[in-house]
């Protein structure tokens, strides 16, 4: 039987969500309600390798090291609890974040892959991996992000710190990757958007300076597909 797709981790009534089926799993053992806070939330078809939550127990009924494989033998819908550990009462998994790690996936073969299409993103169009190798670098730092954030952005500040840039090439693949402090959202969907501009010759390397500068959403690139988006790491 094929699985229902997830529409993210965010709870939402009568809608298959990540959040909703870990509170149902740990309901389940324990009998407990619980608040699981995650260190960020992603959307539907996006992809979350190293995810971190946080939830508050008041009994003792489920020993911390049998945690993930009691909560994974009541899991489905590709969701998996890697491990568990007891923190601090003021560990929080979204304020307590250093940084994050974001990769973007890039299939630039003219066909695509079969086998990895909810995966990846093709672009069949061949790019400028080198350009994009260039352009990338100009995103490292203290910035304004808001040509780079979709409307409707919650956040009162754009101004986000970027540790680390790189994109690297595993032909066919191109691979964004992205290190910082915070995301603004569709952030990283935007800017791998604007790297394929840079990587068909649309928009010069020597301009992504003055598109974060001038903080024109309509300068940027457009929003990448969800599906190519991979939530890589949390550090704390």
């Amino acid at each position: 039987m094929m699985e229902k797709n997830l529409i993210g981790w965010q709870k939402q009534p009568n809608k298959l969500n990540i959040q909703g089926e870990i509170e149902r799993a740990i309901f389940d053992i324990t009998g407990e309600e619980v608040d699981l806070i995650a260190s960020g939330r992603t959307d539907a078809g996006v992809h979350a390798l190293n995810q971190v939550a946080n939830f508050k127990l008041e009994s003792e009924k489920l020993p911390i090291e049998k945690v993930a494989i009691a909560l994974n033998s009541k899991l489905k819908n590709s969701i998996r609890i890697k491990s568990a550990e007891e923190v601090d009462e003021k560990f929080h998994s979204r304020y307590s974040v250093h940084s994050k790690t974001y990769r973007y996936i890039i299939n630039n073969s003219k066909c695509g892959s079969a086998i990895y299409r909810e995966l990846e993103y093709n672009f069949p169009m061949k790019l400028n991996v080198e350009k994009m190798q260039e352009a990338i670098k100009f995103f490292i730092g203290e910035h304004d992000f808001k040509a780079f954030k979709a409307s409707g952005t919650s956040s009162k500040s754009s101004v986000r710190t970027i540790y680390d840039a790189k994109v690297i090439y595993e032909e066919p693949r191109i691979i964004i990757e992205l290190t910082g402090n915070g995301f603004l959202y569709n952030m990283v969907r935007i800017i791998a958007g604007t790297l394929v501009d840079v990587g068909l010759e649309k928009i010069k390397v020597e301009d992504i300076s003055n598109i974060i500068n001038d903080g024109d959403r309509k300068k940027a690139g457009k929003t990448l597909p969800p599906h190519g988006l991979y939530l890589v790491n949390v550090d704390y």
